[in-house]
């Protein structure tokens, strides 16, 4: 069986046709389109393309926001310019054929259930850390999405009371403590503090960021503003995983995002945090902490999955 699946985000549009073990046959790939219609077109246009020369059963497509529990309407995209779209109906208009819609953290979540580090888990969480924090929850073998479809946004856990501004309109939210962005934040307080951040100071660009490989060489090197800066972030994420751990006490987290290709570096203070802050521990069974393994191609594979299911 095959299927595609699309994953629409702010700069790009990613699609592929997908067999059942997740594996990727034929991969396609465009910028996004500003114009909402002119999207729509394009997505229809690469579904067509990648249907010519495969025999296609179902079609997904994923995308950032909230969706309602039909899993037909976008209530609202950080993205894009959707507010309250049909979008379910306008892609099966165009496309021809039925279409599963769904959020772009849960499609990538559940590509990692069904096909990545998730695999042979019944409960599990992934916390992707990017620029912002997704999240997506599996709960007894199934995706949770909610009553009104906006289940396991785990980035917008109320952190800190009073805490930093976010840009879904409250304060305090996760993903301003345990994210790229702040991450980037942490680092340039402990440069601007001098002391320990000497070297992560020196290794600022232009616009006060300190890029992928230079933070690297920083951690392998046990520098300890970077080693600082990754344990106050990771702290961050394990201590929301202890309370998330005592409402839907998951036997896996998978952590994916590029803050996650700092693997153990991250892991290791994330599972002290995290044990430190879980009710009953000790006393309990602990989850397992692991990396994201699919990568960028989570959502496509995880989309193509559910379409497939779905269609049955």
């Amino acid at each position: 069986m095959l299927n595609v699946g699309i994953d629409i985000g702010g700069t790009k549009i990613a699609g592929g046709v997908v067999d059942d073990t997740g594996a990727i046959i034929e991969r396609s790939r465009v910028a996004t389109p500003v114009d909402t219609g002119e999207l729509a077109d394009a997505v229809a246009a690469m579904v067509h393309e990648l249907a010519s020369r495969h025999e296609v059963a179902a079609v997904g497509v994923a995308a950032a926001g909230y969706i309602d529990r039909s899993r037909s309407v976008m209530l609202l995209s950080p993205n894009i310019d959707w507010h309250d779209e049909p979008l379910r109906a306008q892609f099966e208009a165009r496309i021809g054929r039925p279409v599963t819609l769904e959020n772009d953290a849960n499609a990538a979540g559940w590509g990692e259930y069904r096909f990545g580090a998730g695999q042979g888990s019944t409960d599990m969480v992934m916390v992707t850390l990017g620029t912002g924090v997704g999240g997506a929850v599996i709960n007894d073998g199934r995706l949770l999405i909610g009553a009104n479809g906006s289940a396991a946004e785990l980035g917008h856990l109320r952190f800190v009371r009073g805490g930093r501004p976010c840009g879904c309109g409250q304060n305090g939210c996760l993903e301003q403590y345990a994210s790229g962005r702040a991450l980037q934040r942490e680092l340039g307080d402990i440069a601007e503090a001098g002391g320990i951040g000497e070297r992560v100071a020196a290794h600022r660009d232009a616009d006060g960021i300190v890029h992928g490989p230079d933070l690297a060489r920083l951690l392998a090197e046990d520098d300890p503003g970077a080693v600082e800066a990754v344990r106050r972030v990771a702290t961050a994420l394990g201590e929301a995983c202890g309370a998330f751990q005592a409402v839907l006490d998951p036997d896996l987290y998978v952590i994916g995002g590029g803050v996650a290709d700092l693997g153990e570096v991250l892991l290791e203070p994330t599972r002290l945090a995290y044990e430190t802050s879980l009710p009953g521990f000790g006393n309990r069974p602990t989850a397992r902490f692991v990396t994201a393994t699919l990568g960028n191609d989570a959502g496509m594979v995880g989309v193509a999955d559910l379409a497939g299911l779905r269609s049955q």
